[in-house]
């Protein structure tokens, strides 16, 4: 494994309703040009803090990460979890301090830019504080070792100290519609319930912006690098089904109490290869005209490319999918799956064979 790459690919069909879950700064829904058309766009930026968001409430892995301002804060409760006797000034200044001798900027004991921290980091740094450790070579060995699942997924940028930064093992894309799509106006009013019986006019009124779309999504994972930070077979493994998860379960929040765009994928792709990932979104180059709805011509599509693809790249050593159209007409090489259960199942038993059992093997 250690001269070996691994790398995971997902792929996911899904379609959104009238919504606006990722707004420009107009407030409306972001979009992009590809295929000579215009697409409705969501940003990896969201979709990620969605995932995020994900593995905070459904991962049974605690070491977890908090990107925040509020690092001062987020340590000082830590060093009052381990002695109590501290009043809260007294656990901040010592926050403060240890966070500074670690050379991580801060300003009125907030941190100058958002900071990404894990919980088992976090714990360690509280507890040197609570030890008075100053030694800056320790305190920095704090903040690279143990990083958490979603820092080694997601990386961490350290402006102030390059060598506190973490690689991101994976890369999410832009999601894409795979049509063209124009953006509509919502014109809206709301009516004063105590208004006088004869005022006819409305309380407020105003307008919002959406658009319905399929999407194409696609993330991959390097998933030698993620054995690389996290240097423990059992905690890759988790980590990956929990990326599957949540890349599947996960949507962005914008304005989902105006639209309700709950939806799951229509279709997911999950590969594993170990010359190169590969993204299928030259599948939508030429956008989906139809007239009867985009899922079933847009997951047709992306598994076309997927055997096109192999006259540049080798075949994926192994194929999962996952569909609510009927699998048994998609001409795919692969394991057509009955749930989203079953398909973790098996991935973690062909990754528990394809990673070996001791790191560096």
């Amino acid at each position: 494994m250690t001269n070996q790459h691994l790398f995971l690919d997902i792929h996911a069909i899904q379609t959104l309703p009238p919504s606006n879950i990722n707004r420009d700064d107009t407030g409306s829904p972001k979009t992009a040009q590809y295929g000579g058309v215009r697409r409705a766009r969501v940003s990896s930026q969201s979709w990620k803090k969605a995932m995020r968001e994900y593995f905070h409430k459904n991962s049974a892995q605690s070491n977890v990460g908090v990107r925040t301002l509020e690092i001062v804060r987020y340590i000082a409760d830590k060093i009052k979890s381990y002695d109590s006797s501290k009043e809260d000034s007294e656990a901040m200044e010592l926050a403060e301090k240890v966070l500074n001798e670690a050379k991580v900027k801060t300003k009125d004991q907030r941190a100058k830019a958002l900071f990404f921290l894990g919980n088992t980091q976090a714990e360690q740094l509280a507890q040197a504080a609570v030890n008075g450790e100053k030694d800056k070579k320790q305190l920095q060995e704090i903040l690279r070792d143990k990083p958490a699942v979603d820092i080694a997924l997601f990386g961490r940028m350290v402006a102030d100290d390059p060598s506190l930064n973490e690689d991101a093992s994976s890369q999410v894309a832009h999601a894409i519609s795979t049509h063209a799509v124009q953006t509509e106006f919502d014109f809206y009013t709301a009516v004063d319930d105590l208004a006088p019986e004869d005022n006819a006019g409305a309380g407020m009124l105003g307008t919002l912006e959406f658009n319905s779309s399929t999407l194409y999504r696609y993330a991959n994972v390097a998933v030698h690098e993620l054995l690389r930070q996290l240097n423990n077979k059992e905690t890759v493994i988790n980590t990956l089904r929990l990326f599957i998860e949540a890349f599947s379960n996960s949507i962005p929040t914008g304005k989902v109490n105006s639209y309700a765009n709950q939806t799951l994928p229509q279709a997911i792709v999950v590969n594993l290869r170990t010359d190169r990932p590969v993204n299928l979104v030259s599948a939508f180059e030429e956008p989906v005209k139809t007239s009867n709805g985009n899922v079933s011509s847009s997951i047709k599509k992306l598994f076309n490319e997927l055997r096109k693809v192999e006259k540049f790249v080798n075949e994926p050593e192994y194929t999962f999918y996952l569909t609510m159209e009927d699998g048994d007409n998609l001409d795919v090489d692969g394991v057509n799956e009955e749930n989203l259960k079953t398909l973790l199942e098996h991935f973690t038993e062909v990754t528990n064979n394809l990673i070996p059992a001791e790191v560096g093997e």
